[in-house]
């Protein structure tokens, strides 16, 4: 009697069919993310590699050396998609319906021989199952990847220095200030000052949803970097609730200057470095000139 890989490795095309068949019929198929071909390809470079595997009778290590073929076809399958954007159960159907295709294939070839089917169908089933754990563990650091450059992306976009005045900068700050974009702020905010040689720094917090104990002692090592590199520095955005919340804390922020809006924080730095904005009258002007 032929062997399981035998019987599978004869019917390799049914499977190929059966399985596209499984995918495409999945109301989760993501058409907008990938090609048909693109989906025949990985299926056929997976089953060929599945069925190579398991010609040497190994159903049960799959981190054996003849499975490190169909494990790195997997994983770069699985992080591709999470880089893609698909979902963790969309990519895990991809070994799911293989599983289904295998087994429907035994079941023709073996439907007068139920005593070995059910052996067949158990090693199977373990062996995928294994194959569905590399996948989901792969899809995961693929997901988490995203999401660390996303973050990194989003703090570099969230963490703007503005030249708003001849020897003035500003930096909004939006959203919460943790160890990690405090550093972000003041390496952007320091470098900024180099480069322009800016004597007046605005931190901004009226987009910082809440300020903590931790939160204040971030902006104070802001502070002192700023002064550090020779500039004074000013924070806007200093409202009813967090004021309260700063004396509640008993945090002294008494030695550094603070407005409740950029406009009065950028009046004072107006005023630190001798300017003057004055409104013109047009009307005026218009007549002194006739």
């Amino acid at each position: 009697m032929n062997t399981t890989a035998q019987v599978l490795e004869k019917n390799k095309d049914r499977i190929l069919e059966k399985w596209m068949q499984n995918q495409m019929a999945d109301p989760s198929l993501r058409e907008d993310l990938m090609t048909n071909d693109e989906l025949q390809h990985q299926s056929k470079e997976m089953l060929d590699g599945l069925l190579r595997a398991i010609s040497k009778g190994n159903y049960d290590n799959i981190y054996e050396t003849e499975f490190e073929q169909v494990t790195d076809t997997l994983r770069d399958i699985s992080i591709t998609r999470a880089r893609q954007g698909f979902s963790p159960r969309e990519t895990g159907s991809f070994v799911l319906s293989l599983k289904q295709a295998l087994i429907e294939v035994l079941v023709e070839q073996r439907q007068n021989d139920t005593s070995t089917l059910y052996q067949e169908i158990m090693l199977l089933n373990t062996m995928l199952d294994n194959l569905s754990i590399v996948t989901f563990e792969t899809f995961i650091k693929g997901r988490e990847e995203v999401i660390l450059r996303q973050t990194d992306e989003i703090s570099e976009i969230s963490t703007p220095v503005i030249r708003v005045w001849d020897g003035i900068l500003a930096l909004p700050i939006i959203g919460t200030l943790d160890s990690a974009r405090t550093q972000i702020v003041m390496e952007n905010l320091l470098q900024e000052i180099v480069n322009t040689g800016s004597n007046i720094a605005i931190l901004d917090i009226s987009g910082v949803p809440a300020v903590d104990s931790l939160v204040a002692q971030h902006l104070i090592k802001t502070v002192s970097a700023t002064r550090l590199m020779g500039a004074e520095c000013i924070i806007s955005g200093i409202r009813a609730e967090i004021a309260q919340t700063i004396v509640h804390l008993g945090i002294d922020l008494s030695n550094i200057k603070t407005k409740a809006t950029l406009a009065s924080a950028l009046q004072l730095a107006f005023s630190m470095t001798n300017l003057e904005v004055r409104r013109i009258d047009r009307n005026k002007t218009n007549k002194l000139l006739r």
